[in-house]
């Protein structure tokens, strides 16, 4: 994993609360974002579902690794924002889930879903090896 100096910037700053893993935890996100990654494959949904469930798949992927190092987020963007620490993650992803991040929000709480196949392909990909990654580090 990265340097933690980013991470006890944002634990200083508040932006992140310390807290040992629990490995329950992390096994039940894990569980839940491999299944929304799996049920994200499903053609036959509609766009939003699709995006809908590869976004909370990469999320609780996010919030696993994080978990993993100690530490809690109420803030769904630091928990992306942190995968360069927390995941060995390239900014170029991160870059990703950040827009997906903005594109769920303007869904979510101003009713707008711009249909983008391109993004939502590029989220299914981002976030299996990302799941490949956090797995990695859970050893589940």
């Amino acid at each position: 994993m990265g340097s933690n100096e980013n991470l006890e910037n944002l634990l200083r700053s508040g932006g992140l609360k310390a807290e040992p893993p629990d490995r329950k935890e992390c096994e039940g996100l894990m569980r839940s974002a491999v299944d929304r990654l799996k049920d994200a494959q499903t053609s036959s949904l509609s766009f939003a579902s699709r995006f809908d469930l590869a976004y909370n798949a990469a999320h609780a992927l996010a919030l696993t690794a994080l978990r993993l190092c100690g530490y809690r987020s109420d803030k769904r963007y630091l928990v992306f924002q942190c995968l360069v620490q927390t995941a060995d993650i390239g900014k170029v992803q991160v870059r990703l889930f950040a827009l997906c991040h903005e594109r769920r929000n303007l869904a979510e709480y101003e009713g707008y879903m711009d249909e983008d196949p391109a993004l939502l392909t590029q989220l299914l990909e981002s976030t299996a090896q990302l799941q490949i990654r956090v797995q990695q580090l859970t050893g589940l």
